[in-house]
């Protein structure tokens, strides 16, 4: 496993896309598996930046490993800022008209159309969020 720990702010979010496309490129994940990855990444980073220890600063790790056979990417964010389980928001209702809808929730409906598998667990005081990409 490789994980990377940086302040929760917005300014870090490149520094762990470049972590982790470091390691994908070394596993040679998939061009779109790899821009998949990033999209993610970013979505769940800058939810933790925002809002996660506001209006203070706290820490993010970000860990990332590979299975073989079949081949997949394992992704983990963890934080111990609210307890906040993206998971229970219901996904938006993309049917209706932008005006419609209520704000908020398309980004982490982005993050669930885009892994294979996703849990998180509120444990030791950490917010515990991890994926599962299948390539």
């Amino acid at each position: 496993m490789h994980k990377i720990t940086v302040e929760a702010v917005v300014e870090n979010l490149q520094t762990v896309i470049d972590f982790a496309t470091e390691h994908l490129e070394e596993q040679d994940c998939p061009m779109k598996t790899a821009m998949q990855m990033e999209l993610v990444i970013e979505e769940i980073f800058v939810n933790i930046a925002n809002y996660a220890y506001n209006p203070e600063v706290g820490m993010a790790t970000f860990c990332i490993e590979f299975e073989e056979r079949p081949s997949a990417i394992l992704m983990t964010f963890i934080d111990n800022g609210k307890p906040y389980n993206p998971l229970e928001k219901s996904d938006p209702d993309t049917t209706l008209d932008i005006d419609e809808r209520d704000i908020g929730g398309l980004g982490i409906f982005l993050v669930k159309k885009n892994v294979d598998e996703i849990d998180y667990k509120y444990e030791g005081g950490k917010n515990i969020l991890s994926m599962k990409k299948f390539f």
